[in-house]
């Protein structure tokens, strides 16, 4: 399978990449078909010399079935030669290692306390449903002067 994707050069910390058409199966840095353009990373966005692309080649290509990485699916919407990809969406990244770790630890350690709960849970469950009424009241008692004497007296008969 045929995929454009990207090719490391530069030094240690400086890198460059090439944009290139390569078989699947090949090594990132090594053999490709065809450098059909180049990134630096290093320098800022509104540079002109941070991404060059050979838009022709790249569109023969895409023509070919030749599929690119996320990352170059990316520059090449950047630069309108291909509809942009939508934004994955993974809220886990963002959380630390040591975190994720304790909370799957706790997630295997919930389904024995979800079984010692379950006689517990239908009485929390009931609690809420009685002090529901509760906080209805005082919703009532915002209505306006005609309605709320009407809904008081009942409650107080009641208690």
């Amino acid at each position: 399978m045929l995929k454009l994707r990207l090719s490391r050069g530069g030094t240690k910390k400086r890198p460059v990449y090439k944009v290139v058409v390569a078989d699947s199966r090949f090594a990132r840095d090594g053999r490709f078909i065809e450098k059909v353009g180049f990134f630096n990373p290093l320098l800022p966005k509104e540079k002109k010399e941070r991404v060059g692309l050979e838009a022709e080649r790249i569109k023969y290509w895409l023509g070919q079935g030749a599929k690119p990485t996320t990352r170059v699916a990316r520059i090449l919407g950047e630069n309108e030669l291909m509809p942009m990809p939508a934004n994955g969406n993974n809220p886990i990244k963002a959380v630390p290692k040591k975190e994720r770790n304790k909370k799957e630890e706790d997630n295997k350690e919930a389904p024995k306390a979800d079984a010692a709960s379950k006689e517990e849970a239908p009485k929390a469950e009931a609690a809420p449903a009685a002090e529901a009424p509760k906080e209805e009241a005082p919703k009532a008692e915002a209505a306006p002067a005609a309605e709320a004497p009407k809904e008081e007296a009942p409650a107080e008969e009641k208690k």
